[in-house]
């Protein structure tokens, strides 16, 4: 069974970059991610519409590559979660979480038992289709998937000291965009309530020993968060990133030809 390198790096407050997978979600893309110097490729499940066929492929195709694959699952039930590990992800991550509870269901999907309720497929994807001993299986997985809640709500800042505490919560995924509009405040990340509610989640992570994680949108914003703490990064998304580079591209053409 594979390792998940980057859940021992980020627990050991080591940096680990990588990025979304959205829209582009082609053979090509996994080789193309890992090229680019990135530990992990996180697939998104809650806004693009990808399948689980999609999913499983995106995760077949990391493997030999010494790349993570992890998953933005749509909502966080049961079968979401249990759907994406089996398929192979080492690393999930769960929208709006807003209570301890609410962190400590997440965690036991993703456990077996008796440390939690994920039910038993063996000598399939999640464990690369290997035989073996059981036991030590289920030590693996439990030890190694990497469980981050997407903190973008009002009850997660509110509840934001609980949540952390939760064993098996590794990772307090700040959501932006989501927590500037329920906070009344779209897109206003210099509003004094959006970080004030930083301030809260670090200082929860803190307390808690925490990874504090984001999405990076330039090398502005990667440099602010990295001086709050934050150590894990998404580098943009797919669709983002193509459409950065090709402007810049054409932008630049368009000057030549104006001269």
């Amino acid at each position: 069974m594979r390792d998940n390198v980057i859940k021992k790096k980020a627990l050991a407050g080591e940096p680990v970059f990588g990025t979304f997978g959205w829209e582009f979600l082609v053979p090509g893309l996994p080789q193309i991610v890992k090229s680019s110097g990135a530990d992990f490729l996180l697939i998104d499940m809650e806004h693009s519409g990808v399948s689980y066929e999609t999913l499983k492929t995106q995760i077949a195709l990391c493997r030999g590559l010494d790349l993570v694959p992890m998953c933005r699952i749509p909502t966080n039930q049961y079968h979401y979660i249990s759907r994406a590990l089996d398929l192979g992800a080492l690393g999930i991550m769960a929208p709006m979480v807003g209570s301890a509870e609410e962190a400590e269901f997440i965690v036991s999907c993703t456990r077996y038992p008796p440390k939690g309720r994920r039910g038993a497929a063996f000598g399939f994807a999640s464990d690369d289709y290997l035989g073996g001993n059981v036991s030590e299986k289920i030590e693996i997985a439990n030890e190694r998937t990497l469980v981050m809640a997407l903190i973008e709500t009002e009850n997660g800042i509110k509840n934001i000291n609980e949540i952390a505490a939760v064993p098996g919560i590794d990772v307090l995924w700040l959501g932006h965009f989501d927590l500037t509009n329920f906070l009344g405040i779209p897109g206003e990340f210099t509003h004094p309530r959006y970080l004030d509610a930083i301030e809260r989640i670090r200082d929860a992570a803190r307390r808690h020993g925490k990874v504090l994680a984001c999405m990076s949108a330039n090398d502005e914003w990667s440099r602010e968060y990295w001086l709050k703490d934050f150590r894990l990064f998404a580098v943009g998304v797919d669709s983002m990133l193509l459409q950065s580079a090709l402007k810049a591209g054409i932008d630049a053409l368009k000057d030549l030809s104006d001269k």
